[in-house]
């Protein structure tokens, strides 16, 4: 038998090694691990994920970490974790900001978006759900430059009550409104609900047409909804998933923007995506080819405890059930689902990795859903396996 030349049996053992890395590439996978757990790192609960990816692929994971208790209000500071290898390692939790020291003033509901132009990551923040707050980061979200208030730009003074996402913003892509970075944002008003005890609540955007050096109030949405987030869909329209906080169905309920945010239709209710009152995340990726390389086709990818709650009303235990779903059809039907945790979860966010996996960071636990927050690491091939699929 003849032997091969050295350089062919190197270049044929580097066939095998790359045959087997995108055959492993290809093979459905799902690895989740906890990135904050409750009573430690001199949090009593972290709580309100948020995940970012910068443009160099930096994988950003904010969060509030809540001192005192669980309550939405109280001395919260926002923190931060880093990862540079596509959510494989964690950098040590950060604080981005707090205030006051042990003062109860709550810093929180991180909602940040990048720029693609820039590369400036630019995180709008909430102090005490009553004033709206902004910073910005121009390395990778290792500093943070000073906080300033946007105040009466994105505010109006009949609001008692304002909220960023929480979750991410998003930066458009279609003409004429390309390069626009839009907030989803939530308020409520001062008049009450008939029949309730509380005052009517909103889900509105909030919108940068100059790479973030100024902000404005763009569209509302008639009463009803709160928690946003949004997506922008292959006709350019954008889409704006709601929970419901009154007009309660149990059900997600869904507005559109023909103006890139400026205004917004009738709320719809997806009878496709169940909702216990509770925030949610939509995102849009692009699936790989067979080479790893992404195609131009656009889907949607959706996160939720998916639980329908009784009668539709908010029903705290109820929780739980954390799903991803798939749309091939921008949100008109939801064709795939997988199950990520079965017992308590609530809020989630869910972003493409630089690699093309996806990374969902979401509220869950064993006794209740404020347990941790989780990071999960996924494919598209996982997701549209069969199992674990919710009807």
């Amino acid at each position: 038998m003849t032997d091969l030349p050295k350089s062919v049996g190197i270049l044929m053992f580097a066939a095998v090694c790359l045959a087997g890395t995108l055959a492993s590439a290809s093979e459905p996978f799902l690895r989740q691990q906890k990135l904050f757990k409750e009573q430690q790192g001199g949090y009593y609960a972290y709580r309100i994920p948020s995940l970012l990816v910068t443009r160099s692929g930096v994988v950003l994971a904010f969060c509030e970490g809540r001192k005192i208790g669980r309550s939405d209000a109280g001395d919260i500071d926002l923190l931060l974790r880093r990862s540079e290898d596509n959510g494989r390692t964690w950098s040590r939790p950060e604080i981005v900001f707090e205030e006051g020291g042990d003062l109860p003033i709550t810093i929180g509901n991180p909602c940040p978006v990048v720029d693609q132009s820039t590369g400036i990551i630019w995180l709008p923040f909430c102090r005490n759900n009553e004033r709206v707050m902004l910073t910005h980061s121009t390395d990778d979200g290792q500093t943070w430059a000073k906080p300033r208030d946007l105040g009466s730009e994105v505010l109006q003074e009949d609001w008692k009550w304002v909220a960023t996402g929480p979750g991410v913003g998003i930066q458009l892509a279609a003409s004429p409104h390309a390069g626009r970075m839009l907030i989803p944002c939530d308020h409520r008003d001062r008049v009450r609900v008939p029949d309730d005890t509380r005052t009517r609540s909103f889900s509105h955007a909030m919108i940068s047409d100059d790479h973030g050096e100024t902000w404005r109030l763009g569209g509302v949405t008639e009463s009803g909804p709160n928690e946003c987030q949004a997506v922008e869909l292959n006709d350019s329209r954008v889409l704006l998933s709601a929970r419901m906080a009154q007009k309660r169905t149990g059900y997600r309920g869904i507005s559109y923007s023909k103006d890139g945010g400026d205004s917004w239709s009738k709320i719809e209710y997806d009878r496709e995506l169940p909702d216990p009152v509770c925030q949610a995340s939509i995102i849009r990726i692009s699936p790989l080819d067979t080479d790893g390389d992404a195609t131009d086709e656009v889907e949607l990818l959706f996160s939720n405890p998916a639980v329908v709650p009784p009668t539709g009303r908010l029903h705290l235990p109820s929780r739980k059930l954390m799903t991803v779903r798939l749309s091939r059809d921008s949100g008109e039907t939801w064709t795939e689902s997988r199950v990520l945790h079965r017992g308590p979860a609530g809020y989630s966010c869910l972003a493409e990795l630089q690699d093309g996996s996806i990374g969902c960071l979401y509220e869950n636990g064993d006794k209740h859903y404020r347990q941790r927050l989780t990071f999960a690491r996924f494919n598209r091939d996982w997701l549209t396996e069969s199992e674990d699929s919710v009807e």
